[in-house]
């Protein structure tokens, strides 16, 4: 009898491809329309009272297929700052200084390494919902997965530390200033009003994660074939053994001080000078090359590591760009400010309660495709903020639905840059962590949506 073949989650290459003929198709049916732009505070947002039709802009068919190019063209920045990370990483690695240290690390905490989890998750939540943190914890993804390993855990555990931390920070940000302060600023209300509902709500977005993390990761190192990346974590040149470690000396604690440094110094340049990814890519080329000096890696063996490193994350990396041509064909086929003015309609003919649900549902739907949180909020809460107005919902609470809809659908959709960076830097087919984290983030979305109906029915304010 022929075995019943079990369903495979088509490669991300093929979702995001199959994402670009659907939406070019939807340019011939969709009627196009746009709103114009204005300047607030230096931004530019939309000006919710002049959305107008314009004339079908269909796409071609070759601008259907040359919109691969040219998103990989408009997202060089993050797919060179992958490459560039991810062959430093190489280049530190090879010293051998990261492994003797995670070594250690792994060591010392034998019999306890499950708190790990919280105590991880923990500082990433609290990094995202105080200052935002996001892309300057993707340098950090390999090491906490190379932990993970060491301890017994699979691939998966070491990234979602990192990951769903951070998410959980955005969803229940408290202080962000690149997407909480600027959503409240642009809905007209105080600068951290509502912090309490916040502090309610990220507590329990983290009991709930880290438990659910914390289970998924005592069963693999239970049962190991539970993992799906099992067998491609077992042939991992980075593996330990911790039962024969490297040597920890004076030349490896100095390697590592150099890269600890490196990661102070590129957060603090985030926070205060405003770095991105060009900054941070020098900061780790200085770090690579200051830790090949220390290590007495040569010249050649320098190159050898760095141009490995990149290889080695390239199908990851060139995602991006796969995904950035979804925004290029919605933009050209004036397809997305339709979508944001019929979500409005139709809002507006449903109850308060129901209103501020479909708020929430749309925040998380769109996020799919503006995944920044400050661009989000300058889309789209230009039109929210007096949506909620019209249909008796706080704006408080749209603030709400638009911070857990942008924070939890970072973590999913492949058009983030810092997701596809991270898994990228993991070495995790995205198809393989999206059907891992589908449960719980099924179960996240399901807690937000309780805490915006919370929010409108207490009539979170001050309006």
């Amino acid at each position: 009898m022929n075995k019943r073949k079990k369903f495979a989650v088509p490669h991300v290459y093929i979702l995001l491809l199959a994402l670009v003929v659907i939406c070019s198709i939807l340019s011939y049916i969709i009627p196009a329309g746009q709103y114009d732009m204005m300047d607030v505070d230096g931004r530019q947002v939309v000006d919710a009272s002049t959305y107008h039709a314009i004339e079908k802009t269909p796409i071609t068919l070759m601008q259907m297929l040359t919109s691969i190019t040219r998103g990989l063209q408009g997202s060089a920045q993050i797919i060179f700052f992958i490459f560039i990370v991810g062959g430093a990483i190489a280049v530190i690695q090879s010293t051998g200084a990261l492994e003797a240290g995670i070594g250690r690390v792994a060591t010392l905490l034998r019999g306890k390494d499950i708190l790990i989890v919280p105590i991880a998750m923990g500082l990433f939540a609290l990094g995202g919902a105080l200052f935002g943190m996001g892309e300057e914890c993707i340098p950090l993804v390999p090491i906490f997965v190379s932990l993970c390993l060491a301890m017994g855990y699979d691939s998966i555990t070491g990234a979602a530390l990192v990951l769903c931390g951070g998410a959980i920070g955005f969803a229940g940000e408290m202080m962000n200033p690149f997407a909480l302060q600027v959503a409240q600023s642009i809905a007209g209300l105080p600068s951290l009003s509502g912090l309490w509902f916040r502090a309610i709500m990220f507590t329990v977005f983290l009991i709930i994660t880290v438990a659910w993390v914390m289970r998924y990761a005592l069963k693999v190192r239970k049962n190991p074939s539970l993992s799906s990346m099992h067998d491609f974590d077992r042939t991992r040149e980075d593996l330990l053994n911790l039962s024969q470690l490297p040597p920890f000396g004076k030349r490896e604690q100095g390697i590592l001080l150099v890269f600890g440094l490196t990661i102070v110094v590129m957060v603090v340049g985030v926070l205060k000078y405003e770095w991105y990814m060009d900054e941070i890519s020098a900061a780790f080329i200085a770090c690579a090359v200051i830790c090949a000096v220390i290590g007495r890696v040569g010249f050649n063996k320098f190159a050898e590591e760095l141009g490995k490193g990149m290889a080695d994350i390239a199908s990851g990396a060139l995602v991006v760009g796969f995904a950035r041509a979804i925004v290029i064909i919605l933009e050209e086929g004036n397809i997305l400010h339709v979508i944001l003015h019929s979500a409005a309609g139709m809002l507006e003919a449903l109850p308060s309660a129901l209103s501020a649900v479909g708020m929430y549902i749309f925040q998380c739907l769109l996020n799919f495709v503006v995944v920044s949180g400050s661009g989000q909020a300058a889309v789209s809460m230009p039109i929210m903020a007096p949506l909620a107005d019209l249909v008796d919902v706080t704006r408080q609470t749209a603030v709400v639905a638009f911070s857990v809809g942008n924070g939890l659908s970072n973590i999913l959709t492949p058009v983030s840059g810092v997701l596809m960076a991270s898994l990228a830097l993991a070495k995790i087919p995205w198809e393989k962590f999206a059907k891992w984290l589908l449960p719980l983030i099924g179960i996240q979305y399901l807690i937000g949506a309780i805490f915006v109906i919370i929010a409108q029915s207490i009539e979170l304010g001050p309006f």
